[in-house]
């Protein structure tokens, strides 16, 4: 298979993969696409400003707000005033939004572990386990 050939294939597997993975949440399925990114950015960054999620979500200041309102309401996030400028608000994730974000992955986890188990070989388990090396070196690729 040539490179560009293996590159197309695998876009497709992988985005394919995430895609399932994303609908195999009961409770990721009660938030939108952006949501449980902003949640996921939140636990990678403890605390951030609305404007930084924005920018990192590459959406509108406007867009975060309803994002972070719905949020707010739902008690996955808290916001705290800034200690060096009161104007500001920091968003960080609450003990409740640390257990949904806990119970999605769990649930993702259960799902893929189950898949992997009734769909591969002990030998697909370690090509699979010998591809994680490249992966993780496509991931931090910039």
């Amino acid at each position: 298979m040539e490179n560009q050939a293996l590159a197309s294939e695998l876009r497709t597997v992988v985005t394919r993969l995430v895609k399932k993975l994303r609908r195999k949440s009961a409770t990721g399925d009660q938030l939108s696409l952006t949501e449980r990114s902003t949640i996921f950015v939140l636990d990678q960054y403890g605390e951030l400003y609305p404007n930084e999620l924005a920018s990192m979500e590459k959406i509108t200041m406007q867009s975060m707000s309803q994002i972070l309102s719905h949020l707010l309401e739902l008690g996955i996030i808290i916001r705290t005033p800034s200690q060096t400028d009161k104007r500001k608000t920091l968003i960080s994730l609450s003990d409740f939004g640390k257990e949904v974000l806990l119970k999605v992955r769990s649930e993702r986890d259960e799902w893929l572990d189950e898949a992997l188990h009734q769909t591969c070989t002990p030998e697909d388990m370690d090509k699979l386990i010998q591809a994680l090396e490249p992966l993780k070196k496509l991931v931090e690729f910039d």
